[in-house]
């Protein structure tokens, strides 16, 4: 699985919300939930496992001609929400 996301955006991720979009690639190592979360441009969330946290991470699925990839868009610590739905689907 390969990976794309804006650096400094990453780093303003990390600032913010305490998990950078490269620490967050993490969540797909392991067992994790998607949805969609938005349909124009259509856009997931995956909420997983990252440095001993649950998290959430927004992504698109993209193409180049190497093939698929993740685009990482944003990340944050899970919401109590969040972790009652990984909770009762993982």
């Amino acid at each position: 699985m390969r990976f794309d996301f804006d650096r400094e955006k990453s780093r303003a991720v990390k600032r913010r919300h305490g998990v950078s979009l490269k620490e967050a690639q993490e969540i797909f190592d392991q067992v994790y939930l998607v949805d969609q979360k938005n349909d124009d441009p259509e856009q997931f969330r995956a909420i997983g496992w990252c440095r001993g946290r649950l998290c959430s991470v927004i992504f698109q699925i993209r193409h180049d001609p190497a093939g698929e990839y993740y685009h990482l868009i944003t990340a944050w610590k899970a919401t109590k929400e969040e972790e009652r739905s990984y909770a009762e689907n993982v």
